[in-house]
């Protein structure tokens, strides 16, 4: 008799991504020393961390990372962090280490950090986290890191990104892949939350429900708990999967737009690297903003503080030219307009 098909459902997912890592794994070796290794040798077996809250999901990914890493010759490891924002959090993060070594996963680490404030409560632990997580899988030397999102919380992003009126790449989701060389992989994100803590349950893994998860105060809190159930009662069921597969719709669109953009890049700029506000204007809007908005990260804004609005104003620049003064930017990065060019610098 086969493993519950929730169980089966989570393995196979993590099964997928983990021969992906593979062949990245034999590649960029292959490309690092050509010709050292024969077609009957391979290099050192990958490793792979599962970044593991305690949750259903990633209690779930941890244990299907545990069952199929062995089998494919992979060295399979974790690592909590402790965010430190509740009373016991770095007991609880001993915990969830702890069974993460129960499940035969090593190397394995609690890692505690200082969440700030920038950006908001949500924001400054979620960049606090990462930061941690790519400092853990510099240290063991990773190859990739496993993280438990689902379909239902790419549905949460997409409306986020909606609401914030950001554009088709807010629109797109998180990525299968991201990071620094692919190293973060998401391989839940088709299936539902649901499915995830089944899986828990019929294997008797032990999950810990996050209490933020359900505090009102955090906007994706209130979103998952009030905002898509009332949307699927007013459209019906399906809402969830629906908003997925505009996730991965807009990121191919977005996906061709930075592709094209990259090219026009340097055709839009003179002798001295200037933009030229002509040779932009001639240029679609979707291809130009983006343009525009590397131009102005490449100048000291930070990208996370650079929004539509931003992008728009100094798109005005371009379009609606009255003669209006400079514009200011996040990260004190000021842009004007002089003799028919964009000048973009800090202040």
């Amino acid at each position: 008799m086969g493993p519950h098909p929730a169980v089966a459902a989570i393995r196979l997912a993590v099964r997928r991504v983990l021969h992906d890592v593979l062949d990245d794994h034999h590649a960029s070796a292959d490309r690092a020393a050509p010709g050292e290794h024969s077609s009957h040798e391979r290099p050192p077996s990958p490793l792979v961390l599962v970044a593991c809250s305690g949750g259903a999901d990633s209690m779930a990914l941890a244990s299907a990372l545990a069952f199929e890493a062995p089998k494919l010759g992979i060295r399979a490891g974790g690592v909590t962090v402790d965010h430190g924002l509740q009373p016991g959090s770095d007991l609880r993060a001993e915990e969830v280490a702890l069974r993460l070594r129960e499940l035969g996963l090593d190397p394995v680490e609690s890692t505690a950090v200082t969440v700030g404030r920038e950006g908001g409560p949500e924001a400054a632990a979620r960049d606090a986290r990462y930061a941690a997580l790519d400092a853990a899988a510099e240290r063991h030397g990773a190859a990739a890191v496993l993280l438990g999102h689902t379909r239902d919380d790419q549905a949460e992003t997409v409306l986020l990104g909606l609401a914030r009126g950001s554009g088709t790449r807010s629109l797109s989701g998180m990525a299968a892949v991201s990071g620094a060389d692919g190293r973060y992989r998401r391989p839940f994100l088709e299936l539902d939350r649901q499915i995830a803590r089944k899986a828990c349950m019929v294997q008797s893994l032990p999950v810990w429900d996050d209490p933020h998860n359900t505090d009102p105060a955090y906007t994706r809190s209130r979103l998952r708990h009030e905002g898509l159930p009332a949307l699927e009662k007013a459209l019906g069921k399906g809402v969830v999967e629906a908003l997925a597969r505009t996730a991965q719709l807009s990121r191919d669109d977005a996906d061709a737009l930075d592709a094209w953009a990259r090219q026009a890049g340097a055709s839009v700029r003179d002798a001295a690297g200037l933009l030229e506000c002509a040779k932009l204007y001639a240029l679609p809007p979707a291809v130009r903003r983006r343009i525009l908005r590397q131009a102005a990260i490449e100048a000291g804004v930070p990208a996370g503080s650079l929004f539509a609005r931003h992008i728009e104003e100094v798109d005005r620049l371009i379009t609606g030219w009255r003669g209006q003064g400079a514009i200011n930017l996040p990260g004190k990065v000021v842009v004007q307009r002089q003799g028919g060019r964009l000048v973009i610098r800090q202040g």
